[in-house]
């Protein structure tokens, strides 16, 4: 069976939009179909076709969360080591070329999200950081081009 590292923040949310999906979406989906099909014709009824749609997405999405979350392995970040980079480490990159500082914690695909300097350890330099320890240069081909980054700290 397939582990799939998270941390708690990225656990607590997948289990609360499950929830949401059954409390929420699910009914109004059943309302929309029932709505839908009090129209007549099925036939040529966009409403009820796009409701159908709906529901087979909701289905399918509780299932991919009831898989993640039954596989999920919770890692606390506060138990990690500091001398070198794992999943959930907080680090502090400098682009060697910009002199730039960037902050990113290592977080499952699920978690990641750039815009809140969160980024994935399956990504490019997730991968390329991971197992890194302070001073060591990292050299990573993004989608923009090669790029270099020394890491500064381990937060």
């Amino acid at each position: 069976m397939e582990r799939i590292p998270i941390t708690r923040k990225g656990f607590e949310a997948l289990k609360a939009e499950l929830e949401r999906i059954k409390k929420v979406d699910r009914p109004e989906n059943i309302q929309a179909i029932e709505e839908a099909r009090a129209h007549g014709d099925l036939s040529e009824n966009a409403e009820y076709t796009a409701a159908k749609d709906r529901q087979q997405f909701l289905s399918a999405r509780i299932s991919e969360l009831e898989y993640k979350i039954g596989n999920a392995d919770v890692i606390d970040p506060n138990n990690l080591p500091r001398d070198r980079v794992v999943f959930g480490s907080r680090v502090l990159l400098e682009n060697t070329d910009t002199g730039e500082d960037v902050e990113y914690q290592l977080v499952g695909p699920d978690e990641s999200n750039i815009d809140e300097g969160r980024i994935s350890v399956s990504s490019p330099l997730g991968k390329a950081i991971i197992g890194k320890r302070p001073d060591e240069e990292i050299t990573v081909q993004a989608p923009g081009g090669r790029r270099t980054y020394e890491l500064v700290e381990i937060l």
